[in-house]
């Protein structure tokens, strides 16, 4: 049996994390969180139409008084720009893992599920 790894153990728990399921239409999404700012500062999550790993960078967010009751907790971001993308959940889990470091932000993590359009 190897040695525990925490850094290899979170790398694949972020991994999973980015998923999606088309049968559900189900989307596995990671907000890396700024809790001095109490705001998104990056959102991760699969982008099925492109078959890739996106990570943003929030360039706007809702209003958001710390303190309120709400279930986040956090302002959510309403724009963002696309900084770079990855073939695999795996090279994603790094460059969040290496964002998070940089910048000492918590995690968040969100599933979406894709709304029927009314007719």
């Amino acid at each position: 049996m190897g040695v525990f790894s925490l850094n290899d153990f979170t790398l694949r728990l972020i991994g999973e994390t980015l998923f999606y399921d088309g049968e559900y239409e189900a989307l596995g999404n990671l907000s890396l969180i700024d809790q001095d700012a109490a705001r998104e500062r990056f959102i991760a999550s699969y982008a099925p139409e492109d078959g890739v790993f996106v990570i943003e960078e929030a360039t706007e967010w809702e209003d958001y008084k710390p303190g309120q009751l709400d279930d986040i907790g956090y302002a959510l971001a309403v724009d963002s720009r696309e900084i770079s993308s990855y073939n695999s959940a795996e090279e994603g889990a790094v460059a969040i893992m290496t964002l998070a470091r940089e910048h000492n932000l918590l995690p968040s993590i969100t599933l979406l599920f894709e709304e029927d359009e009314a007719p």
